[in-house]
């Protein structure tokens, strides 16, 4: 079992070289890294560690299935060598691991009937309308709802964007909040609701965007260093976007923030 190394910045990667084999932590969650129905690991995550780890010299990857709330417990005691699950970055995560620069971003959507017919745009929209509004368990939307002025008790709670789609048809309510690609999938086979156009909800008043990368241990900097300057390279030829495009992505959700910026600093 790899322990923490006593050198600067860690050797993790060179001992996975040797290995020629990386442990992803993953949490079962399309489109970021799941095992599919053929019982192959993919995802936006893992096909993504597939190339950069090829292109570091480990040939192989093998995944650890893990529930997301253990994923960062888990890396932190050496389950898995890197969490490949799509992970938000912020400000309380990257006090406890380090993080590649993010490989995509994301905006919110909201699903509404056909036509959008009261007009919501945005988390104000929903709040000056006295619209009905519904998201997902644990989602970060709704923080943004209650931001924007919407009472938290009002909310209604789904467990997940068919939950919310089908409360949309069902008329229950005039908006589901979710992230921009799960709801523009999830709308493609609806014929009474659309997604809106995507945008970035505001926090402490200013625009916010998510984003979502690798997270390594904090004494493994020298494995995200090497990881990054792959990225970057993947990013700069497309080859990125083409990785990722089989899972919902489009070039909205292509970035160029940093990890720092969103860290906080």
């Amino acid at each position: 079992m790899a322990t923490a190394s006593g050198v600067e910045g860690g050797d993790l990667l060179d001992r996975l070289r040797a290995q020629g084999v990386v442990r992803l932590g993953i949490a079962g969650e399309i489109p970021f890294g799941y095992i599919d129905r053929d019982g192959e690991l993919t995802g936006e995550a893992p096909e993504l560690a597939k190339a950069v780890f090829k292109r570091l010299g480990v040939d192989r990857v093998q995944p650890v299935p893990t529930e997301f709330g253990s994923l960062i417990p888990g890396l932190a005691s050496q389950q898995f060598d890197v969490v490949a699950a799509g992970m938000y970055i912020n400000e309380d995560r990257c006090r406890q691991v380090v993080f590649a620069d993010p490989d995509y971003q994301m905006l919110d959507s909201f699903i509404v009937r056909k036509g959008n017919p009261l007009g919501l745009r945005d988390y104000r929209d929903v709040v000056a309308k006295k619209a009905r509004f519904a998201t997902g368990t644990g989602y970060a939307e709704i923080q943004y709802a209650v931001d924007a002025g919407y009472a938290e008790s009002d909310i209604l709670i789904v467990p997940d964007q068919v939950a919310g789609l089908n409360a949309v048809e069902a008329g229950r309510v005039d908006v589901f909040a979710g992230t921009a690609l799960t709801t523009r999938e999830v709308v493609k086979k609806s014929a009474k609701a659309e997604v809106t156009e995507a945008f970035a909800p505001l926090v402490d008043g200013k625009p916010h965007v998510d984003g979502g990368g690798f997270a390594f241990r904090p004494t493994e900097t020298n494995l995200r260093d090497a990881f990054n300057v792959e990225l970057r390279k993947l990013k700069k030829s497309g080859e990125l976007l083409r990785i990722l495009r089989p899972f919902g992505f489009t070039e909205n959700e292509m970035t160029d923030l940093t990890a720092k910026e969103l860290c906080g600093g």
